[in-house]
């Protein structure tokens, strides 16, 4: 999954031959997971069809203030616009719209969308060789990343006038590259490592049964999507669990026993920066386990159990620059016994839940968790989806890996 998924990215289209290659570059972006919206000048028109790009991005394509061939004519929103895209993309950008741009000139819906966006404002110059080296447009492109927007370069090649230079609007595949990598650039985690844990551990009885718990390792993968979204590489050890995650920055490893995740945390742990043990690993596991199913003979059956390897415990005592964070599942005595678990296995953080709390807990789709830090503050959280559960706990530990 790209780090676009799921983001609303309005795209600008202006009157330059370039604008041919737009389909193109709506599909990329709609296959990046991106919700695509355009908005283009009048004259743009002439070179792609509102038709086309209307069909790709599955949105009514914008051109004008209001659309004067209806008679229940509405007046386009250009705020309404700016404000809905978590992004905005300009590509082809020519000469024209650019000094437009720089100056505050407001003429077409485009621009006046571009004055009212908040959100960042990327541009992809496509013009000819002599109208890309001319002072004025070099002027053009200091002024807009003097106001904070960013260009995409234009790359070398023919030319629409049969020269060959500068100008050419960078390929679609490169513009979302480009987006995508910038956009990384500017996150807290990236370039970090975060090994996070998720769902139960199962202990074999025979080839049948095994002790297991409830969890369903939603929390977990939620902390995953939420440690990439901030940009981090993300190593995301799961126990047997039906969730699923598709994210270019996560890479789920599948374990079933304690000691088979013991043995892979261990394995990515010295790399790794930051380390969330989210996982309900289970504390004990059958001592002898039956080779063949085990037949029901008696009335009462026993089995001897032994306990599993302290993950979070070797954590901490390995640790040397990680930022170690545990969690605590707890029905009694819940801030005194999380409080424990923070020192005696080296934290820096512990997320601590309780079972009497309602909508926490295993399985369901909210929690209702209290962060404690390594110098025991407390800090508090309503009940919320587990999503923004997740966000949370990553805003915090940036907040004090910071």
């Amino acid at each position: 999954m790209s780090i676009l998924s799921g983001k609303n990215i309005l795209l600008g289209i202006t009157a330059g031959i370039a604008a041919y290659k737009t389909p193109n570059l709506v599909r990329l972006l709609i296959k990046a997971g991106a919700n695509v919206k355009v908005v283009m000048t009048p004259a743009s028109k002439d070179f792609v069809t509102p038709l086309t790009l209307s069909t790709l991005s599955k949105n009514p394509v914008h051109s004008s203030f209001v659309n004067e061939e209806s008679d229940n004519a509405m007046w386009n929103n250009h705020v309404e616009l700016g404000l809905w895209a978590d992004y905005f993309v300009i590509a082809p950008a020519t000469a024209n719209t650019l000094s437009k741009m720089a100056n505050g000139t407001c003429d077409n819906l485009l621009l006046a969308t571009y004055l009212s966006a908040k959100c960042p404002v990327y541009f992809a110059p496509a013009m000819d060789l002599d109208m890309y080296k001319h002072e004025s447009t070099k002027t053009s492109f200091e002024t807009l990343e003097s106001y904070g927007n960013t260009m995409i370069p234009a790359t070398s090649g023919e030319l629409a006038s049969g020269l060959v230079g500068e100008g050419r609007m960078a390929e679609p595949e490169d513009i979302v590259e480009f987006i995508e990598n910038d956009i990384l650039d500017q996150l807290p985690l990236r370039g970090k490592t975060v090994l996070i844990t998720a769902g139960p551990t199962y202990e074999a009885i025979d080839p049948v049964r095994f002790i297991g718990n409830h969890s369903s390792g939603k929390m977990g993968f939620e902390i995953a999507k939420a440690a990439a979204d901030f940009g981090a590489n993300v190593i995301l050890v799961s126990g047997p669990t039906h969730e699923t995650v598709s994210h270019s920055l996560i890479d789920v490893k599948r374990v079933t026993s304690a000691s088979e995740m013991y043995d892979v945390v261990h394995q990515f742990y010295t790399t790794s920066d930051i380390a969330i043990l989210s996982a309900a690993v289970a504390d004990y596991r059958p001592k002898n386990v039956a080779s063949q199913k085990i037949k029901k003979k008696e009335e009462t059956f026993s089995i001897e159990l032994e306990k599993t390897k302290d993950i979070l415990k070797s954590l901490g005592q390995a640790k040397s620059n990680q930022f170690l964070v545990g969690f605590a599942l707890e029905t009694q005595n819940e801030i005194t016994n999380a409080k424990g678990k923070l020192k005696s296995k080296n934290l820096d953080l512990i997320v601590l839940n309780s079972l009497n709390d309602k909508g926490a807990g295993f399985g369901g789709s909210t929690n209702k968790v209290t962060f404690i830090t390594k110098s025991e503050e407390i800090i508090e959280h309503e009940l919320k989806s587990k999503a923004e559960v997740a966000k949370d706990l990553m805003q915090q530990i940036i907040k004090q890996h910071a």
